[in-house]
């Protein structure tokens, strides 16, 4: 074993300790709510203050106005979920003028970016608890402190980014469905992305801590675990000689139980052949793989620094269709980064044709401070931004209304999540493609696996009828 950055089991104690003082110092019938914004990792991250709110003695709430303390954990990624994280916690300025006792945290990715910290301290004096991703664990503490001494707490530069805390509880929201964290921070340094500067280097879960914990939520129930990382394919490069996220996924779905295992996100520098042959190989491992591309063209993924070209994707992509010829392939792109000519935009509409991915996540560019691609002098026009957009959804439109069509008549067996949140008068689920389906069908049905026949597709869900009846 190379370096095991877990932090020592009397750090995790302390904490619990902490969370004691809290729930004795805490009167009952105190609620909670925590507010997440950004990706997966952030949703997992927000389960475990959740865990840590119950386990002080809060009940969760969903409505901010209902709680007594709020804790917002925050994304960088792009400006646009900045704002809005701003925006959400400005509008709690008049609960903390109703009711003074109100606690008000922020977390997360924004408030660990050094250029945000004395702009929270100064517009936001309602607030009143900081920290960033490093110190999530230390919560209790933080609030403690809080309540002890009425005073504001700023937690962001503890010098402790490389540590990972194991034990901390979990209030997930799902009883067939669960994030499973296993690495943390990023080494790539995209040109465009702040992820390494808030979320610190690689670092990389003991495979027995990850095997335990998938053990456990298969013990209560759980039908499908997503493996988080911010790129998995790196996992346990800092831990082990040879042992690799593909050997991981191995033995994960090894372990006993009717189960699927999904993963994101992936870097395509790091995807290999093993494991592809790895998904291939074994039925509990859905046939979707997520593979941002960010850009199809080779001078625009070199200025991106993404450390693989045009042709390389596009073998991985074949290599997967070899193996799974009717693989799930959802991807990444950005649209606009600077220096991108008509040219190049071009090679990324084309690169869409060919794959003809099952489903696109794309985005404006979005100019990240601290990052060098925000000092590039040849930033894109918005308009131009906008006009490129609305042309790569058009294509991709056309795809996805195709390949949804395509699929009427079959049948599939899907993971039944809750209510359509566009129809409430229809249950939804996701097959392994990771397709959303609504068909109609009772409450009991809910964390339960059915078969549905297909009856019509639309770009972005399909809709079917349940086969199997309560």
């Amino acid at each position: 074993m190379k370096q095991d950055k877990t932090l020592p089991p009397e750090e995790i104690e302390r904490q619990y300790d902490y969370m004691r003082r809290v729930r004795e110092w805490n009167r009952e019938g105190l609620k909670a709510c925590v507010l997440t914004f950004g990706c997966q990792q952030n949703e997992a991250d927000s389960e475990k203050l959740a865990g840590m709110a119950e386990k002080m003695g809060y009940t969760l709430t969903e409505t901010p106005a209902d709680a007594d303390l709020i804790v917002v954990n925050t994304c960088a990624v792009r400006e646009h979920a900045e704002l809005k994280a701003l925006s959400v916690t400005g509008q709690f300025k008049h609960l903390k003028e109703k009711k003074k006792s109100l606690l008000i945290a922020l977390c997360g990715c924004m408030v660990s970016q050094e250029h945000r910290k004395d702009g929270i301290r100064k517009s936001y004096p309602y607030v009143d608890l900081v920290f960033g991703t490093s110190r999530l664990y230390a919560f209790p503490e933080l609030l403690f402190d809080c309540l002890l001494t009425r005073r504001r707490s700023f937690c962001l530069d503890a010098g402790d980014e490389g540590n990972i805390p194991e034990g901390l509880p979990s209030a997930r929201k799902s009883k067939s469905r669960a994030w499973l964290s296993i690495m943390y921070g990023c080494n790539n340094f995209c040109t465009y992305c702040v992820v390494p500067y808030v979320r610190g280097r690689e670092r990389s879960r003991r495979r027995e801590a990850i095997l335990s914990e998938a053990k456990e939520l298969l013990e209560t129930g759980c039908r499908e675990i997503t493996l988080l990382g911010q790129n998995v394919n790196s996992y346990g490069k800092d831990l082990y000689d040879g042992y690799d996220f593909a050997d991981l996924l191995r033995e994960i779905a090894s372990l006993e139980g009717d189960f699927l295992v999904r993963f994101m996100t992936s870097h395509p520098k790091d995807a290999s052949e093993k494991l592809i042959d790895t998904i291939a190989e074994n039925a509990k491992i859905a046939k979707a793989f997520h593979l941002p591309l960010q850009s199809g063209s080779n001078a625009i993924l070199a200025a991106m620094n993404r450390r693989y070209t045009r042709e390389r994707y596009l073998s991985l992509v074949e290599y997967m269709r070899k193996k799974m010829p009717d693989i799930a392939l959802s991807t990444d792109i950005i649209v606009g980064f600077p220096g991108e000519s008509e040219d190049d935009f071009e090679k990324t509409l084309s690169l869409v044709r060919e794959v003809k991915f099952d489903n696109i996540y794309s985005f404006l560019y979005s100019k990240r401070k601290g990052t060098p691609a925000a000092s590039s002098p040849d930033q894109i026009d918005e308009k131009v931004k906008g006009e490129r957009f609305q042309r790569l959804l058009a294509v991709q439109d056309e795809i996805a209304r195709q390949k949804s069509a395509s699929l009427a008549g079959r049948i599939e067996t899907i993971l039944v999540e809750g209510r359509s949140k566009t129809d409430d008068t229809r249950l939804t689920g996701r097959t392994e493609s990771n397709r959303l389906v609504h068909f109609i069908g009772e409450d009991g049905l809910i964390d339960r696996k059915v078969r549905v026949r297909i009856d019509r597709g639309e770009p972005h869900a399909l809709y079917g009828t349940l086969l199997d009846k309560p």
